[in-house]
């Protein structure tokens, strides 16, 4: 029996963001991030494609390792300019009834508190279609703009997550009892004060229960450290695209880490479509002649931590470990091996990106997304937009239906909320999952 394959939206609330240059290209409404009507578009559009949901990346700093200088990301929008991503999130709702939003928040500078009382709100406001994708940031740039020397070193990041997701799960599942609120006109009483507790000397969250309490959890860490946290708090992980075989042993490893637990793995991926091979090759011949070199480069400096300046093209690139991405770095040296160079990556960006498209006709892509699934064992995708709404519609209009048709993809939404519709179980995070130990 073929799996039934899901696929997120992965985007972000800025010009550029995976494949640099694109907003050049003339059809490309990228641009227009700013206009609360493009994102409602998108999302009627997902959601007529039966996407499970809108995933929003973020950061917090800019680009500025290539060169020591952010000019390179401004100069091509890597990332930059850009919105907070929770905001968009109402309007879209407004518009769809299934859809949902995974939104990236960086804990490392966040305040617990008003974070979950956000986070709640937009879980009523969604009613119950929301997801928070947990980072702890890889740049210093951020750590400065916050008024900091530099970000805290990577295994101490986690650290410190691990006390922010205990705060947040005592506020969400622990602040207010089910039978809390009453609602009692008769009586005059809204809600049980018995019912209500604070947490760590705080007082009450702030937000009566919502349909989930705790938003629907991702994660992307692959670092060993990351993985050990994804096992401990993700339902849904994300992992960089690759030789099937590596991804496999990849998932394998962190659906055993956490066993019993159920958890969902997409993979990135990147698609050209056309209505023939052909199509779709001189479609990629097109949107190749936008793509931004120096943009994909300021972006992968920032994510690998290492100024590709300081390199000549073909010297061998040797470094240090990073408090970037580590698991990046892991990832250059396990394609390229030892010594690898500026050309070499350079000639993997295809569309300003590390990100190799999958390119052909609809039913060739539709075949190597159910492919890749089955060898890989992942539950589906997070695809990354090209030129924008037309990537997006191709997708929708003509590799769904295939994917239909093959028996790899739902013709319908399951009812209830984001979690529900992920994984068929209540709203609720169950044991063993840590969130449910501190239940009232």
């Amino acid at each position: 029996m073929t799996r039934e394959i899901r696929l997120n939206a992965f985007d972000m609330a800025c010009v550029g963001h995976i494949q640099h240059g694109m907003w050049t290209h003339p059809r490309d409404r990228s641009a227009d991030y700013t206009s609360i009507d493009y994102w409602m578009d998108m999302a009627r559009t997902l959601e007529r494609g039966l996407f499970d949901g809108l995933f929003l990346a973020d950061v917090v700093g800019v680009y500025d390792v290539l060169g020591g200088s952010p000019d390179a990301a401004i100069r091509n929008a890597v990332q930059i300019p850009l919105l907070d991503p929770l905001l968009l999130v109402p309007a879209m709702a407004a518009v769809t009834r299934h859809l949902g939003f995974g939104v990236t928040c960086n804990l490392t500078y966040e305040a617990p508190y008003l974070f979950a009382r956000r986070m709640g709100t937009l879980d009523h406001l969604t009613r119950g279609r929301i997801g928070w994708n947990i980072v702890t940031g890889y740049l210093d740039s951020a750590a400065r703009a916050m008024g900091l020397e530099k970000q805290l070193q990577h295994d101490d990041r986690y650290d410190a997550a691990e006390a922010f997701m205990q705060t947040v799960y005592g506020l969400w599942e622990g602040g207010w009892a089910d039978d809390a609120v009453v609602r009692d006109r008769a009586a005059g009483v809204y809600a049980d004060p018995a019912r209500v507790r604070g947490i760590e000397g705080r007082g009450p969250h702030l937000v009566e229960p919502s349909p989930q309490r705790t938003p629907v959890l991702y994660q992307a860490g692959a670092s060993d450290r990351g993985r050990a946290f994804a096992a401990r708090h993700a339902e849904c992980v994300f992992v960089n695209a690759g030789r099937p075989a590596d991804v496999a042993r990849l998932v394998a490893d962190l659906r055993a880490r956490a066993a019993p637990r159920p958890i969902r793995v997409f993979a990135g991926a990147t698609l050209v479509v056309g209505r023939t091979e052909a199509e779709a090759q001189d479609l990629l011949a097109e949107y190749r002649s936008h793509a931004s070199v120096e943009g994909a480069l300021a972006h992968a400096a920032a994510s690998l931590g290492i100024d590709f300046d300081r390199f000549g093209m073909d010297e061998p690139i040797a470094v240090a470990a990073t408090d970037a991405i580590s698991s990046n770095v892991e990832a250059m040296r396990r394609v390229f091996g030892p010594g690898w160079t500026k050309r070499q990556m350079i000639d993997q960006f295809i569309l300003g990106s590390r990100q190799r498209p999958i390119t052909g006709s609809a039913e060739q892509v539709a075949q190597a997304l159910i492919d890749f699934a089955e060898a890989a064992d992942v539950d589906g995708f997070n695809l990354s937009r090209t030129v924008m709404p037309e990537g997006l519609e191709a997708v929708v209009d003509l590799v769904v239906p295939l994917l239909q048709e093959r028996g790899a993809y739902k013709r319908d939404y399951a009812p209830g909320t984001y979690r529900e519709k992920l994984f068929g179980a209540g709203p609720r995070l169950a044991a063993p999952h840590p969130a449910a130990a501190v239940r009232q």
